[in-house]
């Protein structure tokens, strides 16, 4: 039930509360009992749009926005947000306008506002837009490091590693703990071969500042190559369940892959009893006319692999992959299907070569594809 006593300004600081903590439903229904005192309040309008945009309810977020904006047209976080549902919409000329109409309006100077629409464009992919709202917060905040690193990596993306290196490690002498522009930097430096550098700054993030897979994969195989790790090493061992983490429950997509490979194999299974049975009936039919049967096939020579870190393997390419599996701890207890899979997708963070799993063969030979191991026979 509403609550007369409570000011408008007091349903926004209660909902804007809620919403910092993630607690969107929350929020909006805070929200929504001040509209209902309060149907001209501006920012309960703009804070429903918030709400809305946060939980992907693109069209209901416009139309708060624009709310608003009948009630101000020139209100700066109306205009941003209107922006952001825009460029869901696709709309990317019109987001750009309302984007423009604050920096007209003269909000240069408020940074979190720059940061926030740069954000809104960087995600789009929309670079040179962004990094000009980002070069805006640096001149108006140059000690963010936040705001210089978002410059960084803009610099990044348009292809421009030297000024991005120069700018992130300018972030980090402004602020030494900020573990998203130091994994930024390390990833860079590992994509040019510099990998010593790329491990000085990788190494010195924990495993919780890490929110994607790539960064941990390539800070383990750096701590293996060039501190000489083994695989069962116990410092690796919070990466490896850092991992696991990241990695989750396997999605929808992920378990009708798997799925259809299943059946796939089970197929093949029904033809390979179905073939060995019509072999049996033609072994038969040969002995009652006294003709010899074929000679048997011989059996395949082992195969025989090299890791990257110099690791032989030798066996059939099923044994191969049980060993390599079995090598590595993080694996304990799990299939041969989730090892190829988690090790493919570490192979395309590393290479951008994608490895198939179907099968033993395929794995390896793929991976060696991907420069991941040596295939000696």
């Amino acid at each position: 039930m509403p609550t007369p006593f409570l000011s408008s300004e007091e349903y926004d600081e209660r909902a804007h509360q809620l919403y910092n903590e993630g607690q969107y439903d929350q929020a909006l229904d805070v929200l929504r009992e001040g509209l209902a005192l309060y149907p001209n309040a501006v920012e309960l309008h703009i804070g429903v749009g918030y709400a809305r945009l946060a939980r992907d309810e693109f069209a209901w977020a416009r139309r708060s926005f624009e709310e608003a904006l009948i009630l101000d047209p020139e209100h700066e976080d109306a205009l941003a947000g209107l922006g952001e549902t825009l460029l869901k919409f696709g709309r990317a000329d019109a987001a750009v306008k309302s984007f423009r109409r604050v920096l007209e309006l003269g909000y240069q100077d408020d940074v979190d506002l720059m940061l926030q629409v740069g954000r809104a464009l960087f995600r789009e992919g929309m670079i040179d837009d962004a990094k000009e709202f980002f070069d805006i917060a640096v001149e108006q905040a140059p000690e963010s490091a936040e705001a210089v690193a978002l410059v960084g990596y803009a610099q990044h993306r348009l292809g421009d590693d030297n000024s991005a290196i120069s700018t992130l490690r300018r972030a980090l002498q402004l602020d030494n703990d900020h573990a998203e522009a130091r994994i930024y930097l390390g990833n860079i430096l590992y994509d040019r071969g510099d990998y010593e550098a790329a491990l000085y700054h990788l190494d010195r993030t924990s495993p919780s500042d890490h929110w994607d897979e790539l960064g941990i994969w390539r800070l383990v195989e750096l701590k293996k190559t060039i501190y000489r790790l083994k695989d069962d090493d116990p410092e690796l061992k919070p990466w490896e369940e850092r991992l696991n983490e990241l990695a989750g429950e396997p999605d929808d997509i992920d378990e009708m892959l798997a799925e259809i490979e299943q059946q796939a194999a089970d197929q093949a299974a029904e033809d390979a009893r179905s073939q060995l049975e019509l072999f049996g009936g033609l072994l038969s039919s040969l002995a009652d006319q006294k003709i010899e049967p074929p000679p048997a096939r011989r059996e395949e020579p082992p195969h025989e692999i090299l890791t990257r870190e110099g690791k032989p393997f030798r066996g059939s390419w099923d044994d191969i992959v049980r060993m390599m599996r079995d090598a590595n701890s993080a694996f304990a207890g799990r299939s041969m299907q989730e090892f190829m899979a988690t090790e493919a997708r570490r192979g395309y963070s590393l290479t951008g070569v994608t490895i198939p799993t179907r099968d033993a063969e395929s794995f390896i030979r793929g991976s060696a594809d991907a420069g991941l191991l040596r295939i000696v026979k």
